[in-house]
């Protein structure tokens, strides 16, 4: 423990078995600590099943109706990975798919006018399609077909269209798209949370949907894929990694105090021993006094003993329910005297006090947020639940003192629910950049049911820790050949 280090992280977080695993690659030396007995910190699987009854203090034991408690993997927090999204890319780049299995999510379905379809994503898929009449399926095949051909490198795709300016406002215009179809392209295509994108440059969202469409080819069913035995395995798979590479791993070990000289981060108290560093990663819940509270999430995890209805007895799919189609407006963000940046992304504002890495908005303003509904569904196919029984999560932001009721739309689709657990979490994002203390903080895990936000977020500490842009190919490179050149080819 007395030793020093180059850089510390705190909690088994998958943001922090993540960068602990690229500072390891990176040749850094890293000492990994957690307070829990357990990796994944909130975004941790429980299992056995009694541990989850105990854990949101359920009187009793499980029935037997619901098998062997051991059978049961129950995420915390609900998230795909998109096929051919950055996660994936990290996971094949540091080759921590080694110690990983995943599974395809059957599906992806969008909810409109109290039913859910299936989200089309293809030409084929949008012709078929009973989401739209006749008439706009053949605009939204067209669509389609210019976002499939379109290449940011090349203007002669651009068919009259500037990325950097024209609004994605304009480029529905431009198509004759329906308020219908652009609330499914944006919330369950692009798989923004709120409507701000509208009147951004157009060329961000058109690559979420090339990146969405992309991930669907990869394997047919839906752009998702899940790990066998459950979200815990992520942190886990990356914590490995980090110990090959000389990481350093204590789990049960109570943090007494960061030991701050000067303004900066030199070191880690746990026990009376002081480990020292020169740079320290860590989840909110070790700095209270260095993050500001930006909302909240509730999750409801649900266990069911059918598939949900109207997804074809799929036994693991995607539902969004998009905020137009429930009436959600948020309540109001204040800002006093900090500068808030407005994320361009749909997730709630960094209280950051630099302009450093977004357009700030400045004094005393009101911003009206909304936001979507999330499901998503796994079953004892993917190891994570007894046979016939099936673990739907609904997730959403907190936007009234009445959080039971907003998610009830979701819950609604999945009746009838055999147990329910309910956590209401706050949402917590850094007040500085890190750059002075040297101290950076990741943010709390959003309501989405992706991996997206998440892996922003891990290159956006990394870029403030290294002074470079986070890069996959100079990951790939400077990873030594520990396994010989036989199993790497």
């Amino acid at each position: 423990m007395n030793e020093e280090y180059d850089v510390i992280v705190l909690g088994t977080g998958l943001t922090e078995c993540i960068l602990s695993g690229i500072m390891s690659v990176n040749g850094k030396k890293v000492l990994h600590m957690d307070r829990n007995s357990y990796y994944g910190g909130e975004s941790a699987s429980i299992t056995p099943l009694e541990d989850l009854y105990k854990r949101f203090n359920l009187p009793g034991t499980p029935p037997e109706s619901m098998g062997r408690g051991r059978d049961w993997n129950v995420d915390l927090i609900p998230k795909f990975l998109m096929a051919n999204g950055q996660l994936v890319k990290m996971l094949l780049y540091t080759e921590v798919t080694r110690y990983l299995d995943f599974k395809v999510i059957e599906g992806s379905f969008v909810y409109k006018g109290g039913k859910i379809y299936k989200v089309p994503s293809t030409e084929a898929e949008a012709l078929a399609s009973s989401l739209m009449g006749l008439f706009e399926k053949r605009r939204f095949r067209k669509f389609l077909v210019y976002v499939a051909n379109f290449d940011e490198n090349d203007p002669r795709t651009f068919e009259g269209v500037d990325p950097k300016k024209t609004t994605m406002r304009d480029v529905y215009k431009k198509f004759d798209l329906g308020q219908d179809v652009i609330d499914f392209t944006g919330h369950a295509l692009a798989l923004y949370r709120t409507d701000d994108y509208l009147d951004q440059p157009c060329q961000e969202t058109i690559n979420r949907i090339k990146l969405y469409s992309e991930s669907l080819a990869r394997y047919g069913k839906s752009p998702y894929l899940y790990p066998l035995y459950g979200l815990g395995e992520l942190p886990q798979g990356f914590a490995r990694l980090s110990a090959i590479y000389g990481g350093t791993y204590m789990l049960n070990k109570p943090i007494e105090e960061i030991v701050i000289e000067n303004g900066k981060v030199v070191g880690v108290k746990s026990e009376g021993e002081v480990a020292r560093c020169k740079q320290l990663i860590c989840d909110p819940s070790y700095v209270s006094d260095r993050v500001t509270k930006v909302g909240q999430v509730i999750r409801v995890i649900c266990i069911l003993s059918h598939p949900i209805k109207n997804t074809n007895d799929a036994n693991s799919c995607q539902i969004i329910i998009p905020q137009n189609q429930v009436n959600r407006k948020s309540g109001v963000w204040r800002a006093a005297t900090l500068r808030v940046c407005a994320d361009p992304s749909g997730l709630a504002p960094y209280a950051w006090k630099e302009d450093a890495l977004c357009a700030a908005l400045v004094a005393d303003f009101e911003l009206f947020f909304w936001r979507d509904i999330y499901v998503c569904m796994i079953s004892s196919a993917h190891n994570v639940a007894a046979q016939g029984k099936y673990i739907a999560i609904a997730s959403t932001t907190v936007e009234t003192a009445d959080p039971e009721k907003e998610i009830k739309p979701a819950l609604d689709l999945l009746e009838p629910i055999e147990q329910k657990f309910v956590s209401i979490s706050d949402l917590f994002a850094p007040t500085d950049l890190g750059t002075e203390s040297q101290i950076f903080i990741s943010r709390t895990y959003d309501a989405t049911t992706h991996f997206e936000t998440t892996c922003d977020d891990i290159k956006d500490i990394y870029k403030r820790m290294m002074g470079s842009e986070f890069d996959f190919e100079e990951m790939k490179r400077k990873k030594n050949d520990i396994y010989g050149e036989e199993e790497q080819q």
